[in-house]
């Protein structure tokens, strides 16, 4: 059994996550996860339907790229996944999609203001759009040039806003782990829908008042957070 069996499977239902929340269809998309002491991430293989997908079938591959276990090629997104890796110690899982809102978000290249409580629940910022690639850009290293332009908009704020827009792509998520990149993939695609009706209803709306936004915020994250329940001594 590959030492490496904990990682795949939980990279494996993560994947079949997206499909559950439909995030994805077909072949769209892919999570990964990260084992730090080894040095190596867990991740969907490109163009392998969520229908025949095992948990054997997720790829290892070290901090280079290069394939330490698997019979398929890594996700084609691989690259972007391991800059966000190497570039933000924190994190411990990465989720891609092509959802219908936030994809949409993308392709309009607008960030989603901040417009509600639901917003400012989960994060004070808008949640950013990256600038459009160029063609210097995309003609090599495109992958690793869409993780470092994730990271040249996100920068040191990406403890705090765990999800991005990458113009004219779409979504991607991340947490300290694979499932909590789930989580915020599922988060951001219900943000980018209620934003969008709420400028359809109001196109003048403006973002919700700072103190409104810190207030929920802070309730939910902050140093005096009241949100939830404590933890039982």
């Amino acid at each position: 059994m590959s030492k490496f069996q904990k990682l795949k499977k939980d990279v494996y239902l993560c994947n079949l996550e997206l499909v559950k929340r439909n995030l994805v269809i077909y072949t769209f998309g892919n999570v990964s996860g990260i084992d730090r002491k080894n040095k190596v991430i867990a991740i969907k293989p490109s163009g392998v339907s969520y229908e025949k997908l095992t948990p054997n079938d997720i790829i290892i591959v070290d901090l280079n790229g290069k394939v330490v276990e698997g019979k398929y090629r890594p996700s084609s997104d691989t690259s972007t996944h391991l800059e966000l890796y190497k570039h933000f110690s924190q994190i411990g899982g990465i989720a891609h999609t092509h959802s219908t809102y936030a994809t949409s978000w993308a392709q309009a290249r607008k960030a989603i203001p901040v417009l509600g409580t639901t917003h400012a629940d989960h994060l004070p910022d808008s949640i950013p759009c990256t600038k459009l690639m160029q063609t210097i850009q995309i003609e090599k290293d495109y992958e690793a040039n869409t993780g470092k332009e994730i990271i040249n908009t996100i920068n040191n704020k990406y403890e705090r806003i765990k999800m991005i827009l990458v113009a004219g792509h779409g979504p991607f998520t991340w947490g300290k782990d694979p499932s909590e990149a789930v989580y915020n993939s599922v988060i951001l695609e219900q943000l980018a829908k209620m934003a969008l009706f709420s400028t359809i209803i109001n196109p003048r709306i403006s973002n919700l008042p700072k103190y409104l936004v810190s207030k929920h915020y802070d309730r939910k994250h902050g140093k005096n957070s009241y949100y939830g329940q404590k933890n039982k001594s």
